[in-house]
């Protein structure tokens, strides 16, 4: 399916390209915490730390579709997704992106921007192994990472009033304040997440439930996206990502896994179909 390659290609290409240009304009969300984790000196790092990232940024923009051309590149981008994953991923072992007030681990923080990374490492294992038996676990693993942290932190307090501003800003989930009250929203919030990663999870093993649990964890990430063109706080004056449109922008990366995710199961039903048909013919024989 080369439609759907070329757009995972696309959501990949186009993130790292936005990071990149707010990156170089100075913008670097998470950046001060993971540099604090690795002990480097904040204020004379951080300008080196932050062009060297945007760097990598650029590159991971352009070397997804190169190798749609170079097959050869598609491990060299594969150890660039890693690159570009670990050291963030790492600080998640530290303190600094757990909220202390609410006893730390696992009250996540600012490391929930942290933990899309986390959609990294499954695009760098399709770009390793494209024809890897697990792909379908490999890109399910961060989308249910992602819906059970940050779903399940829906429930407390300080989450349902950090993300007020961006459902009041969203004509497709504002009209929830008309009929709940703030938490009870982000409860319902937090339970729509799970019950999205549990229905695609049961539909890798039972088919007819995969298209419904897909649907379900897509609109998650659609409606994320959406939030890039109606809260006034994802882009600067100049037009670029704000610390905002950043942890927003990175939820392309999992529609990339989503979208992989479609193509096993068309693929596999394919397979089946061929599989089925041609036992038949030979039992005809």
């Amino acid at each position: 399916m080369p439609l759907l390659s070329i757009a995972v290609i696309a959501c990949i290409s186009l993130s790292f390209a936005l990071l990149a240009l707010s990156g170089f304009a100075g913008v670097d969300a998470g950046l001060v915490k993971i540099l604090g984790f690795y002990q480097f000196n904040k204020e004379a790092d951080l300008p080196l730390m932050r062009q060297l990232s945007s760097i990598l940024f650029g590159l991971l923009a352009l070397l997804p579709w190169l190798t749609l051309c170079y097959g050869s590149l598609k491990k060299p981008l594969a150890v660039l997704l890693l690159l570009c994953a670990i050291p963030p991923l790492v600080s998640l072992t530290g303190s600094i992106h757990w909220i202390e007030s609410l006893g730390g681990f696992p009250a996540i923080g600012s490391g929930q921007g942290i933990i899309k990374y986390a959609a990294l490492l499954a695009l760098a294992w399709y770009f390793w192994r494209p024809e890897s038996k697990v792909q379908h676990w490999v890109q399910y693993a961060p989308v249910a990472l992602v819906l059970l942290w940050i779903g399940g932190m829906k429930f407390t307090q300080i989450e349902a009033e950090g993300i007020a501003d961006l459902v009041q800003s969203s004509p497709l989930m504002s009209w929830l304040y008309l009929l709940f009250d703030l938490q009870t929203t982000s409860n319902l919030i937090g339970i729509y997440d799970l019950l999205a990663l549990l229905l695609l999870g049961a539909g890798l093993q039972y088919r007819p439930l995969f298209l419904p649990g897909w649907l379900m964890c897509l609109a998650v990430f659609l409606t994320t996206q959406s939030f890039l063109l109606s809260f006034a706080g994802a882009f600067s004056a100049n037009g670029l990502l704000t610390a905002s449109g950043q942890f927003l922008i990175k939820d392309l990366w999992f529609i990339a896994s989503m979208l992989l995710l479609l193509r096993w199961h068309f693929t596999a039903d394919f397979s089946a179909h061929f599989i089925a048909k041609r036992q038949q013919q030979i039992s005809q024989n």
